[in-house]
Formats: structure tokens, sequence, C-alpha cells
């Protein structure tokens, strides 16, 4: 159990560890659940002190393993177990076809979606053709390395399609000290140019105004609508997306007809 216990902390303390599946069969000529079962008790049992609930069984995408979605600490989250039920998987599982991480799209179709129509978009800065008919809130923080990343992404996406625009909002964690103020200067400013400096480590003179104030209400918002990291996208239709995404996931993601090559 002890080992058990170590295994969830390390999902929570590190990044999870990728599993990459091939293109594969199942369980030979007949279906999986002719010889394999596993319900909400047993995998309750199975994963006692480890989880504080299970929340839901069914068979993975990956052959050979279920998908147990369990509770922990007021978090939900995937596991995978396999048949043989000796062996525990905590990370993300990618499907090598087309790079999909399958584990971070089911932990997304799980989630609620939001209102687009609560989050004001007056302190936004502009990425892309503000007449594009796919708009997507985006909320970063200055200094996190991961929108960082991800920004470089969206400039990709906009520039292969002029259909699609992002919104970006301020999200300022209190990991980066001087986030909060980065993100008061930016919305001052208006300029999605300086933001892009800020990503590259540049310095920017800082600035005061009356428009700054939305960045405490978006510490606010975000609390209310559920978002605890950055990146986090809001897709038109209320879809949360959290983490940084390649141009070819977003584009395709988001309905595109233009492809990208995948990184």
């Amino acid at each position: 159990m002890n080992l058990l216990l170590t295994l969830l902390c390390l999902l929570f303390l590190t990044s999870p560890a990728a599993a990459f599946m091939a293109e594969g069969g199942g369980c030979g000529a007949g279906e999986c659940s002719d010889c394999h079962s596993l319900d909400i008790p047993e995998a309750t049992r199975l994963l006692e002190g480890g989880v504080d609930k299970v929340v839901k069984v069914e068979f993975a995408e990956m052959p050979g393993v279920w998908l147990v979605e369990v509770e922990r600490n007021g978090q939900t989250f995937p596991l995978y177990l396999d048949f043989s039920k000796k062996y525990l998987i905590a990370g993300n599982i990618i499907r090598l076809k087309d790079k999909t991480n399958i584990t971070a799209a089911a932990q997304e179709k799980e989630r609620p979606k939001v209102d687009v129509s609560r989050i004001p978009l007056d302190d936004a800065l502009l990425l892309g053709n503000p007449m594009a008919a796919t708009r997507v809130i985006v909320f970063t923080d200055p200094r996190c390395p991961y929108c960082k990343r991800l920004h470089g992404e969206l400039k990709k996406v906009v520039k292969l399609d002029p259909n699609i625009a992002f919104l970006i909002k301020f999200f300022p964690l209190k990991m980066h000290p001087d986030a909060y103020g980065l993100a008061k200067t930016l919305i001052c400013k208006k300029d999605i140019s300086l933001l892009d400096k800020v990503f590259a480590g540049e310095e920017i003179p800082s600035a005061e105004c009356e428009a700054a104030a939305a960045v405490d209400a978006n510490l606010k918002l975000v609390k209310e609508l559920g978002i605890n990291s950055t990146p986090t996208m809001i897709l038109p239709d209320g879809t949360v997306s959290s983490g940084a995404k390649p141009a070819a996931v977003l584009l395709k993601m988001l309905g595109s007809k233009v492809t990208a090559e995948q990184d």
C-alpha cells in the first residue's frame, strides 16, 4: 500500500510519465468484456488507501487496461489498471497514430463547460484577425514557460488560418512573483507585441491604469470557473482545455480546414 501512495504522490509532484501505444487489437477475436471485468467496488478495494473515491470504471482506448477515474484530495484524475489487476499506470497515454494525448482528452471531456458570456473581454489582448469567426479565450501567465510555448503555437495558428483569433486574458500565478505587475502593465499598454517581448525574456517599462483592475477581477473569475492552471483555453462552445498544445492539434480541435505538420 505504501508503494501505491508513493506512486500517487509522484503523480501530483512530477510531470506525468507518458505511455505510448501502437495501433493494435484488444482481446483477440472476442470482446474484452467476455473475459475481463472490473467494477467500482473491486477497484475501490484494489486502490484502498491510495485514493479517496473511485468514480468510474470503463475499458480504456489502450488495449489491455481499464480507465479508472478517481478522486483524491478534491481532485479528479484518471488511472489505468491492467487486466491482470497487478499493475497501475499513473500518467499520460499517447496515441501514436496522431500523437493525441488520450488521457488529457478524457479529462477534458469530463470537465464541465464554461458559460463564455460570463467572461469579460475588455481587458483581453487580441492575437489574430479581429474579424475571425472562431474566437478562443486564453488565460495566460506572462512568466509561465508553458504559456510561452503555447503562445508560439497560437501565432502559428493565426498565421495558417486567419479565421481563428485568440483573446488573451491574464491569470498571474502566485508562484511567479512579478507576473502580477507584468499582467497589469500589459493590460494598460494593450499591445500584443509587448507580450511577445516578455515571453522572449525582454524587459518592458511598467505602467499603471484603471483598466489594470481587471487582473484582480480575473483572479476572482478563474476561481469561480474552476480554472487553476495556465495556460487554459476556453473554446467557443465553453469547452475548457488546459496545457500547451502544438498548432496542428489546435487547428484540428477548432475545426479548421487548414492542417499543419506535427512537431
